[in-house]
C-alpha cells in the first residue's frame, strides 16, 4: 500500500507560513526550516511582549503622575497615599491622563486629597 500523503494541506500550511515571513531578512524569509523556526519565534515575542506592554503603560502612567505630583511639591508616592486615604477611586490610567491633559482637573484631584488629609 503506498503512503499516503496529504500533499495539499501540507503545502497549503507551508505557503501560508512563507507568506507570513515576507519581509524577514535574508533566509528567514524563503528557506523553510529557518522561516518556521523566524516565524515561531516571532510568536514567542509577541506574546511575551504582550504581557511586558501592560507592564510598561503602568510605568508611563506612573511617570507622568509623579512629574505632575512633583509640580505640585508632592512625591508620586505621597500622592497615591493621599488619594487612596481621601478613598477616591481613581485608576492610573484616568489619572495620567487628567495630569497630562487637563492639568486644573489634576490640580482639584490633589486638593480634594489633601483636604481629606
Amino acid at each position: 500500500m503506498p503512503r499516503s500523503v496529504n500533499t495539499v494541506a501540507a503545502r497549503k500550511r507551508r505557503k501560508q507560513l512563507m507568506k507570513e515571513t515576507r519581509g524577514y531578512f535574508g533566509a528567514r524569509k524563503n528557506v523553510w526550516t529557518v522561516a518556521k523556526n523566524a516565524y515561531e519565534k516571532g510568536l514567542t515575542y509577541a506574546y511575551r511582549d504582550r504581557k511586558k506592554k501592560k507592564t510598561n503603560f503602568r510605568a508611563l502612567w506612573i511617570q507622568r503622575i509623579n512629574a505632575a505630583a512633583r509640580a505640585e511639591g508632592l512625591s508620586y508616592s505621597q500622592l497615591m497615599g493621599m488619594i487612596h486615604k481621601a478613598e477616591i477611586d481613581i485608576n492610573r490610567k484616568v489619572l495620567a491622563d487628567i495630569a497630562m491633559n487637563n492639568p486644573e482637573a489634576f490640580k482639584a484631584v490633589v486638593d480634594k486629597a489633601r483636604a481629606v488629609n
